[in-house]
């Protein structure tokens, strides 16, 4: 890619932007994780999503030990420039690391968190016994 298109985004002041990845058939909202200039420009280069992990201080290639890689066939920028919205096929029908479809499986019903969605795939076949995954 050339020209100027990385002069619309307005990071954040830590050089982030919040980047939704949506399921590209269904549009259901999978996951929100953080993008850098490095994670955007990997994304773009390899054609899956790349994520900057704020807790590892490191880039994040989705799926790199689950397998459940998300392949980006479009990516959006919103009207205020701060937030990229990712159309992605899901591999292995797995975005979140609780084993579920997405990270939204949380529902509030009268005050209360209510698990909505069901665990698709066993986190521990996924991730093994490593808890640092996301």
């Amino acid at each position: 890619m050339s020209g100027d298109w990385r002069l619309g985004i307005n990071w954040s002041a830590d050089g982030l932007i919040p980047a939704i990845a949506q399921d590209r058939a269904s549009g259901r909202v999978l996951m929100l994780a953080w993008m850098n200039r490095e994670a955007l420009d990997a994304t773009i280069a390899e054609n899956r999503a790349v994520y900057w992990s704020r807790s590892r201080n490191r880039l994040w290639r989705k799926g790199e030990q689950s397998g459940c890689v998300q392949t980006v066939t479009e990516i959006r920028l919103d009207c205020d420039g701060d937030t990229l919205l990712l159309q992605v096929e899901q591999l292995g029908g797995v975005a979140c690391h609780t084993g579920r479809e997405s990270c939204f499986f949380r529902r509030l019903d009268a005050g209360e968190w209510t698990v909505v969605d069901a665990v698709v795939r066993d986190p521990q076949a996924l991730y093994g016994a490593d808890r640092d995954h996301r």
